[in-house]
This record gives C-alpha cells, structure tokens and sequence, in this order.
C-alpha cells in the first residue's frame, strides 16, 4: 500500500532498439549530426558513431558520447580491446549512415578506398549503407562527385540528396545537408520501421490500477508499465495516432503519444469508453484491479483506533474493461492480456470467448517473470490456436504484438 496520485495529460519521450551506425565526416553540417541522433533515438533506435579525425574539429566526440551513451570510434587503433574495430563495427550495425559526408569520403568509399576507420568500416560492412552528401555547389556539381555518386547509387547505396540554399561558404545553390527528419525518415525505411499504422487510431490502457482505502493507503499491483508503453511507442513509431491510458508508473510518455493518467479501475473504464469509439486498435495490457474497497475512509485508517476497519476491508467488483468494450466492438481490433500463475493458455482460451477479444497475449507471472522486467516469453492465442514466441524484450514484443494485430485489422 502506497500512496496516491492526481489525474493529468502529458506528453513525453523516447527508448532503444535497432542499431544504427552514423558516420560523421569534416563538414560544417556535422553539427547537424546531432539531431539525426536524437531523431533515430525518438524512434527507439540505438545510435553509434564513428568518425573521421577532420569531423572531430567541428564537432567533438565527446558530444556524441553524452548523445549516445556509447563509445565513439575515431582512430583505427583508438580501442586496444578491439584490434579489429572497423570489422566488430560493420557487424555491430543494421544500417550504416554517413551524414553528412564530404566529397571526400564519398570518392573514397565509391572507390574502395580504406585509409581510415570509417573508411575501412564502408568496405567491411553489409549492412544497407545511407549517404546523406553536404558540400559547397561547385564540388556536388562537379562531375566526379556526380559520377560517384552515381557509383554509389548504382552498387545500392541509398544517397539523400543534398538541398538548395545558402550555404555556409557563402554561396547559394544545392550541397546542403538534406533535413534532419528526411533523413531520420529515410533510415527509419530501410531499417524496416515502416510507418504501416499512419492513419490508425491505436488505444493502449498500460500499468496498474489503484484502489482507495482511505487518503494514505490503496490496493494496487505489481504491473510496472512497461510492456503497454513500449507497446504505446512502437505504434506511434508505425505512424499510428495514439492514446495511452495509464495508471501510475515510473515511466516518461513516449514521444508523440497522447497519454491520459488515471488513478482507479474507474477512471480507466471511463477514459477507455470514450477513446474506444474512435479507436482501430484496442490494446489492453493494464493490469487492472477486479476488486475496490466498498468505501474508501476519509480520513486515516488509524491503527489502534480502526482496527476492526483495518481488518476487514470490504470489497466490491471493479467494471470489466475488456469485457464491456470487447462486446461492444464493431470494426476494433481487441486485444487483451491474461497474466497467469497456472494453466496459462487453457486461461486465455477462456478469456479470448468471455472478453469478447481477437486474440489474447498470454503468460505466466510470479518468481521474476513478467512484472518489472525488460523482457517476456509470451503466447498468443486466437481462435486458430496458440503461438509461442520466445523470450525477447519488450521492445520486440511490442511490435510482435501490432503486427499480430495488423492481421485482425477489419
């Protein structure tokens, strides 16, 4: 028994998942880089850097390693513990972005050339290389930088454009780093974080629920949030518009997510109903309360002197959300949880015919599992039957679950 909270609306931040190695070359757009990885980080994506000794004098790697929370790769030799940096690197990525990169580095690595880490990094990865060009007019006009980018391009290199403007030569014309959010966007692409739930209404109720039993003290569990909420940010990654109902957590709102803070059973009842209406996708992972006290005291519970009200706290039922709104879905895609000790997918078969739900994310809890940790081995079970995934983090499993969805999507 803890204390209570009050009601607000919020919004918030981001969390880590795929990586993405950036390259920062000898550019005064370096600082530019920075935002490219507080962009791909609000996407949940994790960020490392490499750079060349030329990008250190406009931006320096400490910057990048306060950004990232990770070492920042310059020199060949700079990591005794990794005598083959270049190579762990290249296999460490799932994309490789060099933004911005000079007319140097371009030639360079559409010639095979290697002389320095990031250099070296190019030729050893196979991983989907992105070239985002920044340069003054006359060098991205020139025509060996025209043909090496098309050398580039043609060996399957993804080039981002560079932009018209002023550059920061003086002159005016196209060579300056294309914007922040179109390159994010078009790593985020080839990363395969598709934008499939752009024009969908997703609805998420995550965490536990509070119930009063006087000004001090509430009934509550152990949920913690975490799965609703990285549930909550891999849609609005998709490109979903969603609504996180949230009973008290730890934890800071994803960005972009409209998160609506409850305390009790029925105020989470009452946020759901009036996003349900409008709602695509309905995702129930709170670990709501069944039971309230009948009547919460208003003043406290003194020990001593309200033992006998201590000692028997009266309980009533709390409103089925899932049952009550799963019967009331027409083109929603209904989606519930079963936390079990025993029996769990017998106990989701139940649960999936009396909520009324697509299908139901079922798993056992207790001894460490479930509740509070970064990761979960759940199974789904429909009407077809039940599927087991194996133990990944919640990040993953919040994307396995709204592509699950996505198959019942009317």
């Amino acid at each position: 028994m803890t204390t209570d909270t009050t009601a607000t609306t919020t919004q918030g931040t981001n969390a880590v998942q795929k990586t993405v190695l950036l390259g920062v070359t000898g550019c005064i757009a370096a600082y530019k880089s920075c935002e490219i990885v507080r962009g791909l980080q609000k996407a949940g994506v994790r960020v490392k850097v490499v750079m060349t000794e030329h990008a250190t004098k406009f931006v320096g790697p400490t910057t990048f390693r306060a950004l990232t929370h990770e070492k920042v790769a310059v020199g060949l030799f700079d990591d005794p513990s990794d005598p083959i940096h270049h190579i762990s690197l290249a296999q460490e990525a799932d994309v490789f972005l060099i933004a911005p990169c000079t007319a140097n580095v371009i030639a360079k690595i559409a010639n095979g050339i290697a002389d320095d880490l990031l250099s070296t990094t190019a030729l050893a990865t196979t991983s989907p290389l992105i070239i985002a060009p920044a340069m003054n007019v006359n060098m991205y006009e020139n025509a060996a930088t025209r043909y090496n980018i098309g050398k580039l391009h043609i060996r399957g290199a993804r080039i981002i454009e560079a932009g018209d403007g002023y550059l920061a030569c003086g002159d005016v014309g196209k060579g300056r780093l294309a914007e922040v959010d179109d390159i994010v966007r078009a790593t985020l692409d080839v990363l395969g974080m598709s934008r499939d739930l752009a024009g969908k209404r997703v609805m998420i109720t995550a965490g536990p629920t509070i119930e009063p039993v006087d000004p001090v003290r509430y009934l509550t569990n152990h949920s913690s949030g975490k799965t609703g909420y990285a549930i909550a940010r891999a849609a609005a990654v998709r490109g979903a518009d969603v609504t996180l109902i949230s009973g008290p957590v730890s934890l800071p709102v994803p960005e972009g997510v409209h998160a609506v803070h409850v305390r009790t059973a029925r105020d989470m009842f009452a946020a759901a109903q009036d996003a349900f209406r409008a709602t695509d996708i309905a995702i129930f992972s709170a670990a709501v309360a069944d039971m309230r006290p009948k009547q919460a005291a208003e003043h406290k519970l003194k020990k001593g002197q309200a033992d006998a009200e201590l000692g028997t706290i009266e309980l009533v039922e709390n409103p089925d959300i899932l049952a009550t709104l799963g019967a009331q879905k027409q083109h929603q895609v209904v989606v519930g949880f079963a936390a079990e000790t025993h029996d769990v997918i017998a106990n989701a078969e139940k649960k999936l015919a009396s909520k009324h739900a697509d299908f139901i994310v079922a798993n056992e809890v207790g001894e460490g599992r479930a509740f509070g940790t970064d990761d979960n081995e759940v199974c789904f079970v429909d009407a077809e039957g039940a599927e087991e995934l194996p133990l990944m983090s919640k990040e993953r499993l919040a994307d396995a679950i709204l592509d699950k969805a996505l198959q019942f999507l009317r």
